[in-house]
């Protein structure tokens, strides 16, 4: 699929009734729980997406349109959720991303970007030259990654418990 701004959008503003719905009111079991050593948990996840709501797109996307001398994004800290996050509940995390990507969507829209602004470049650390459209398609496609993370980490709380029909859930492998 090409992206599309509007079609973008659609997803990134659901995204934090998404987990609201998934993970709010849920005990330790689940918010806590990982896939194992040096995995993320569902909080640790919602705190990683605080993070990148803002040190990441919006950010680099101001980079992108500025066309200043310098157009290279500064690095971006995958683990900064495990400090910014510290000491925070999963309901504040939550009502802090749903914050965060509202702004964000705001300011995005104020922007009334066009195709030739979409087209402009960046410089990412590790990729070179990127479009101001290819960072906003992963902006989305990275929503939706962790949201399959959340729910792959959860699904993989009962990989004993099924029994049998685990031959039947990927999920519990993957």
């Amino acid at each position: 699929m090409h992206f599309e701004l509007a079609h973008g959008t659609a997803v990134l503003a659901r995204t934090p009734a998404t987990l609201r719905a998934m993970l709010a009111e849920l005990g330790p079991e689940w918010i806590a729980a990982t896939e194992g050593p040096e995995t993320w948990s569902p909080w640790v996840i919602v705190g990683h997406l605080c993070h990148a709501e803002r040190a990441d797109w919006i950010p680099r996307s101001q980079v992108i349109l500025t066309q200043g001398p310098s157009r290279r994004f500064p690095p971006f800290d995958r683990f900064a959720q495990f400090r910014e996050s510290e000491g925070k509940s999963l309901e504040q995390l939550l009502d802090e991303f749903a914050q965060l990507r509202a702004r964000n969507l705001t300011t995005l829209a104020e922007w009334r970007l066009t195709d030739v602004q979409l087209a402009l470049e960046g410089e990412h650390p590790e990729f070179g030259a990127v479009t101001l459209r290819q960072l906003l398609s992963t902006w989305v496609a990275h929503d939706l990654g962790h949201i399959a993370q959340i729910a792959r980490v959860m699904a993989k709380q009962y990989r004993e418990a099924v029994g049998p029909w685990r031959a039947y859930l990927p999920v519990m492998d993957r």
